[in-house]
């Protein structure tokens, strides 16, 4: 099994798609996602700086506790704003932030 390349942080989330819905709720609606990924986004980068993209999640839950305690974050969301940095999949945030 050949080893999977790993993804440095792009310093930016992944494109959105280009034809926005013809429903103005559901464009506001979209709207209000896209700007929420690309926070998370950001949130993930500094999970990143702090924990590194080397380590597992086991290792990362020990080191981002804290950081996550500090700024009133759960562990979990943490971590899957990291995973979504590393990645730029949103089903990272799937069940935690989104």
């Amino acid at each position: 099994m050949a080893a999977r390349p790993t993804q440095e942080p792009t310093g930016s989330p992944p494109p959105q798609p280009a034809e926005p819905p013809a429903d103005p709720a559901l464009a506001e609606l979209r709207r209000v996602v896209d700007d929420l990924a690309a926070h998370t986004h950001q949130l993930g980068e500094l999970m990143l700086e702090v924990a590194p993209a080397y380590l597992s999640d086991t290792e990362a839950t020990d080191i981002l506790t804290l950081l996550c305690a500090e700024i009133g974050e759960t562990v979990d969301n943490g971590l899957a704003a990291r995973r979504y940095a590393m990645s730029g999949d949103r089903r990272a945030l799937t069940w935690t932030l989104l």
